[in-house]
């Protein structure tokens, strides 16, 4: 009897502890999941800053990319032929029109002058005698002592004679002409290049393939070449239609340039050429502005970028390039809805002001409370919490890397 009470009771504890571990197991995941419910709520809404996006009546501006040249370039070559006897000029520096670069062996030049000179005095005195002839005969033809024949002889030979002196008046020409061509002038005003050749070598001049002695360019003004789009050109004829902006072809629009090393457009200039069709291949068609360059900052073949008035005035929406973000092609920003949630919305971004800010085409409106801090912790839906909201600043750090 005593065995089976003790096998009851051993019984009975092991079902109450079966029992316990089941309430115990029941009971766990509710307390835990209570427990980290409490701790979230203990959790504060993350701190996010506002602004709302700057609005106000703007001109875009169209950016191209370009090269300077000169406004004037010249390869100096010689008209005659000879010893190269002197280089007048310092390589690099600044030469004015008229300004004599190189100097040809003169002699031989001389000579023929002289030569000619003989020739055509020699030729005069042919002239003199066949005119005393002439005279003669022509006193005597009246009275019939002299022949028709002899006559027109004598007539033909002064005709001669005069044309004999003409070209020799004209090799007289053309000998000064070559004498003075031994001094090589500078055709224009501008920075000269280095001297291609030397002092004592023998150079070809007169022709078309004449040995190159030097190069000058005039740099003020200077121009500056880009080309634009189809579209583009499309979109500006219109706009010159409608009274928007002048027609380029007709007044210079204003074009602003900057270079690598500047964070503004500061040079200012004019555009004074549209080409007259556009390039088959690229579909592209070149343009040029023209600066002054006074203080000849600016050399041929600096790189550059412009831009030039691309639209009437409208009203914009602009906002900073660092608050977009991109989800492969889509380009999107956090706002902050009336139940303080994070919301996305996807925009159509246009060109960067001047002002350092973003276009927004669509998807934003001018009272959007834009996030602007903690982007890389926030996801739509999430709780936020804010103090206070500001209008943009027109001002961004990426402006220059546009």
């Amino acid at each position: 009897m005593k065995k089976k009470s003790n096998t009851r009771k051993i019984g009975i504890i092991a079902i109450i502890g079966v029992l316990v571990t089941l309430l115990v197991l029941a009971f766990t995941p509710d307390r835990v999941s209570a427990q980290e419910e409490g701790q979230q709520a203990a959790v504060p809404a993350l701190e996010v800053e506002t602004s709302l996006p700057l609005y106000e009546t703007i001109t875009e501006w169209d950016q191209y990319t370009g090269r300077f040249e000169a406004s004037n370039h010249v390869d100096v070559r010689a008209r005659v032929s000879g010893f190269l006897e002197k280089v007048n000029f310092i390589d690099g520096q600044h030469v004015e029109k008229g300004q004599v670069l190189f100097v040809i062996d003169q002699r031989p030049y001389r000579i023929a002058l002289d030569q000619a000179k003989a020739n055509y005095a020699q030729t005069l005195t042919t002239v003199n005698i066949a005119e005393d002839n002439y005279s003669r005969v022509e006193s005597l033809r009246a009275t019939g002592a002299v022949s028709i024949e002899e006559y027109d002889q004598r007539k033909q030979a002064l005709a001669h004679a005069k044309a004999s002196l003409q070209l020799a008046a004209a090799k007289v020409d053309q000998a000064e002409l070559d004498l003075e061509f031994t001094r090589v002038k500078a055709p224009i005003s501008g920075l000269v290049s280095r001297d291609r050749v030397n002092e004592g070598n023998l150079i070809d001049g007169g022709s078309a393939n004449s040995t190159l002695l030097t190069t000058i360019v005039s740099t003020s003004p200077i121009h500056f070449y880009f080309t634009a789009s189809e579209s583009s050109y499309l979109k500006y004829v219109r706009l010159a239609k409608d009274g928007k902006r002048e027609d380029p072809r007709e007044q210079g629009i204003p074009v602003e340039i900057q270079l690598l090393d500047e964070e503004n457009f500061v040079h200012k200039g004019k555009l004074d050429f549209i080409d007259n069709q556009i390039d088959k291949l690229s579909g592209t068609m070149e343009s040029r502005a023209v600066l002054e360059n006074k203080n000849h900052l600016l050399e041929p073949g600096m790189f550059g970028k412009a831009r030039i008035i691309g639209s009437g005035e409208h009203k914009a929406i602009m906002i900073p390039d660092q608050i977009i973000g991109t989800n492969q092609s889509l380009r999107f920003v956090y706002v902050l809805n009336d139940s303080s949630e994070v919301v996305s919305k996807q925009v159509e971004l246009g060109p960067l002001h001047s002002n350092g800010l973003r276009i927004v085409r669509e998807g934003l409106s001018k009272d959007d409370k834009l996030i602007t801090n903690n982007l890389q912790k926030i996801r739509p839906g999430m709780l936020v919490h804010t103090s206070q909201t500001d209008v943009v600043s027109g001002e961004s750090e990426l402006a220059s890397l546009e």
